[in-house]
């Protein structure tokens, strides 16, 4: 496992890291970032949920966070990671951004009035001992009827295990299939709505990828996302 120290070192690198390793699939880490949110924000429409605040979950530099308030027209994004690095860059790249602020996970309380929480590729870090308790800090941030949008990278894709292998800071985690990061969300108490599996086609067969919503339910794609509630 990574550990925090090393995430604070690839803070001001993990672009050029994360380039390096997708760049397989022709695509740049916005063109992930915003397909995963853009995804999310249908299926909110359709789950017919008023979102007006996030919680990013290990929200790394905070790519995620112009997406999220931009797709998801959210009032307010805040980010927590364990890398203090990372927390200094996210808020200094997104300083001018008044609907978004960074904090150490210990430094974040949760209080349970959180509408959405959003995961992306994280809990393949976690040790596997500590994952329930992480799981446990989302659930108790959210409100009752609160989302969370977990996405992992899908293990079953031989593309994805290149892509891991690729990347410094993936290449000793400990992956997670659906089936089990669907446990464990039930573990926490979160009812599972759906399983979605995307980015199947790489750039160079980007002609196919309206198949992809087509497709979804099937374990085709490089990341998969489990889209709960808390009751």
């Amino acid at each position: 496992m990574i550990a925090q120290a090393e995430f604070d070192r690839y803070a001001t690198q993990y672009d050029e890291a994360l380039e390096q390793g997708i760049s397989i699939s022709g695509e740049s880490k916005d063109y992930f970032a915003r397909g995963r949110i853009s995804w999310l924000s249908a299926q909110v429409s359709e789950c017919n949920a008023k979102i007006r605040s996030v919680l990013d979950y290990g929200c790394g530099t905070g790519t995620a966070t112009p997406h999220l308030i931009d797709l998801l027209q959210v009032a307010s994004v805040t980010g927590t990671d364990i890398s203090p690095e990372s927390i200094r860059v996210a808020a200094t790249t997104h300083q001018n951004e008044p609907r978004a602020r960074f904090f150490q996970i210990d430094q974040f309380q949760p209080n349970g009035q959180i509408d959405l929480a959003y995961c992306n590729g994280v809990f393949h870090h976690i040790p596997l001992s500590e994952r329930a308790g992480a799981v446990n800090y989302v659930y108790e941030s959210l409100r009752p009827g609160g989302l969370f949008s977990f996405w992992e990278n899908n293990p079953w894709n031989p593309a994805t295990r290149y892509v891991m292998r690729q990347c410094p800071f993936d290449r000793d985690a400990q992956t997670l299939t659906p089936r089990e990061a669907r446990a464990l969300l039930k573990g926490a108490g979160f009812e599972v709505l759906r399983t979605d599996y995307l980015f199947i086609f790489p750039k160079l067969l980007r002609m196919f990828r309206g198949l992809e919503q087509h497709v979804a339910n099937l374990p085709l794609g490089t990341q998969y996302q489990v889209l709960c509630r808390k009751p």
